[in-house]
């Protein structure tokens, strides 16, 4: 009986079946690195745009929300009831204030009203809230601050004046500062991650 040859893989084929595993793995191990690293920054730039929206969403409420009423500076009686422009409230653009209602106090149990004096303004990149707890405040207050948005470049704020009954672009104004609310506010907010975006608010009171 002649006996049978025993069957193996050469050192050419195992050398080659490395080889080839090798490849796969390199390639799969690439693959998933860049899979990983499209949903962080999916997921990083998901993030910020529902910053943007909570931002623009508190900007909206405050704004259709604004009231016709002025409140005291430092200490002193004042009848403006809406300003806004350029350096108002130390902003490095444009600064807008004023007096907004609707502000959430059940059954009055909080120290407080439900009106409230609020301001925004851009520092260091950074688009500011000021407000308070209290409307007319006495001399030396100082607003508290929340940061709502960052890497903001630009904070640009144009009035259309109650006067005014059409929108034509030529009737909008830089600066507004009066006794009475304006007819409509437009904010153009220019940031490093989503360039420039610009929302129109109409005023519901008008007095």
């Amino acid at each position: 009986m002649i006996p049978t040859a025993s069957k193996g893989f050469t050192l050419l084929e195992i050398l080659i079946s490395m080889a080839i595993f090798t490849i796969i793995g390199i390639a799969s191990t690439a693959l998933l690195s860049t899979v990983i690293d499209s949903d962080e920054l999916s997921a990083d730039r998901f993030e910020k745009l529902t910053t943007l929206q909570r931002a623009m969403t508190l900007m909206e409420r405050d704004f259709l929300q604004a009231l016709p009423r002025p409140v005291r500076v430092q200490g002193e009686l004042n009848e403006v009831v809406f300003r806004g422009g350029r350096d108002q409230f130390e902003s490095e653009t444009d600064g807008v204030g004023f007096v907004r209602g609707g502000w959430h106090n059940p059954q009055l149990m909080l120290p407080r009203s439900t009106l409230q004096g609020v301001a925004y303004r851009l520092n260091e990149q950074k688009l500011e809230r000021m407000y308070g707890n209290y409307l007319d405040n006495v001399i030396g207050f100082e607003p508290k601050i929340k940061v709502i948005l960052e890497g903001v470049t630009d904070f640009q704020v144009e009035f259309l004046s109650a006067a005014d009954e059409e929108f034509d672009e030529d009737n909008w104004q830089e600066t507004y500062q009066g006794t009475q609310l304006p007819k409509a506010v437009a904010v153009t907010i220019t940031t490093e991650e989503f360039g420039t975006i610009t929302r129109r608010f109409v005023l519901g009171t008008q007095q």
